[in-house]
């Protein structure tokens, strides 16, 4: 019930605060605190996606516009050229994309498939040591990158995989710490009675992962391939120390080459460049938001 605001007696003076119904106080201080979060949220979105702004800018420039004072955002005349021109007048970025594609790709399918695989293993099936096992697999997420950079050159090398796609490919198939604790997270929000069922209907351990639960996690699964697309179609550091051969290079490496190889440098084509390989990054975000904010949701809830 609204409570009565308070009577003022003879003599008494009652403040305006407390002739105001507590509902309409609370919507107030509602309202208070979302425009202070957009008021602070918009100034810093606004800062995070100038970089990006500049960027597209300067992809429709000619040149003499791009570093003056102060700077033209709006260019004039729009230099739509810039792009097939940047794509193929002095490189033709055509095999680096295919080969950013195939590594990007493979990737996503290995990991979706081991990871899924071991975190099943972690989260729904028994076993001696299952808890300590992960916790070393959790552990190597605590080794830094660049420690291990030379062991792995060093094996690759001795391979005789050097120069070509497979050190890029071939690790994704033997899992990665970070999905697999996402999955394995997942996994463990999804009720035993499931499997119970399956298995008295004949299920065997198989069909339970491919038929029952690799269904369910379409969140948890839209999640890894967004951050392994993302991680692998940026990657640089990887093909820059295993290949050699113009036509081998990713899209990544294909972008610095072209940066280093003219003397002066053609920003409005670099950036038209650059524009398009992040296209690819952001379609797919907006494709998979709803799976990939529920997927990172879901696999907080059980520890």
């Amino acid at each position: 019930m609204e409570q009565a605001a308070p009577q003022a007696e003879a003599g008494q003076i009652v403040p305006v605060h407390d002739q105001i119904p507590w509902h309409r106080r609370r919507e107030t201080r509602q309202a208070a605190k979302t425009v202070l979060f957009f008021a602070i949220a918009i100034p810093a979105a606004l800062m995070l996606i100038l970089p990006f702004l500049w960027m597209l800018s300067t992809s429709l420039k000619v040149p003499k516009q791009i570093f003056k004072f102060p700077p033209i955002w709006i260019p004039n005349p729009i230099q739509w050229q810039n792009y097939p021109e940047g794509w193929s007048k002095y490189t033709n970025f055509n095999i680096p994309l295919m080969n950013s594609l195939i590594v990007t790709l493979t990737n996503i399918v290995g990991n979706l498939l081991s990871c899924s695989l071991a975190a099943y293993g972690f989260a729904r099936l028994r076993g001696p040591g299952k808890n300590i096992l992960f916790m070393l697999v959790l552990g190597t997420m605590m080794v830094p990158m660049w420690v291990t950079l030379i062991p792995q050159y060093v094996l690759f090398s001795r391979l005789g995989w050097t120069n070509t796609l497979l050190p890029l490919t071939v690790p994704a198939w033997f899992g990665w710490p970070f999905f697999i604790f996402l999955l394995r997270q997942f996994f463990l929000t999804l009720p035993k009675e499931l499997d119970d069922a399956a298995r008295i209907d004949g299920a065997s351990t198989w069909g339970i992962y491919s038929r029952i639960l690799l269904p369910l996690t379409k969140p948890a699964l839209a999640t890894v391939a967004v951050f392994a697309f993302i991680g692998n179609w940026n990657n640089f550091i990887g093909p820059l120390i295993y290949l050699r051969d113009p036509e081998k290079q990713t899209l990544a490496l294909a972008l610095q080459r072209f940066q280093g190889t003219q003397g002066n440098v053609m920003y409005h084509y670099m950036m038209a460049v650059a524009v398009i390989s992040l296209l690819p990054i952001i379609i797919l975000f907006f494709i998979a938001q709803r799976f990939f904010v529920q997927g990172i949701v879901m696999s907080g809830i059980k520890g």
